[in-house]
């Protein structure tokens, strides 16, 4: 019997370790960016085509250390970022493949402060036909604390 419950025991931590994958910015880095004309906006966007080994991340719960970004002041839309603010893509010179848009779960919203070091779960969505966000999203996000 102690046996058995030791076996229910590994099984359950041992699962519940291998449900998400630590992704990393390198693995995110396998997108390539073309202009595109796109009418009915009248301007171009940068369409992601995204490599073999990013996909393979497509709808898995995956983990993602990075900087938190707040955009607006309500704390409603948060971008983790490779970089701090200073260096991210929207103030520096990095690219769109070092951000992600974190699309919260519900009870798990806070404030966030601007550069917080952080590790969140959720499932990699990526995004090749919503002009109004990033390539990258995290849905069903949730910090997670290593």
């Amino acid at each position: 019997m102690k046996y058995l419950f030791s076996g229910i025991f590994l099984f359950v931590v041992t699962g519940a370790s291998l449900a998400q994958s630590k992704v990393s910015w390198d693995v995110l880095a396998d997108v390539s960016f073309q202009l595109e004309f796109i009418e009915q906006y009248g301007m171009e966007y940068e369409m992601p085509t995204f490599g073999k080994e990013v996909r393979a991340f497509e709808g898995e719960e995956v983990l993602l250390s990075g900087y938190m970004l707040p955009l607006d002041g309500k704390g409603m839309q948060l971008v983790l970022s490779k970089f701090p603010f200073t260096a991210c893509y929207f103030c520096g010179n990095a690219g769109p493949e070092t951000v992600i848009e974190l699309w919260m779960k519900p009870d798990h919203l806070r404030r966030y402060k601007t550069d917080e070091r952080l590790t969140f779960k959720g499932k990699l969505r990526l995004n090749t036909t919503d002009y109004f966000h990033l390539s990258y999203i995290l849905l069903d996000a949730e910090e997670w604390e290593e």
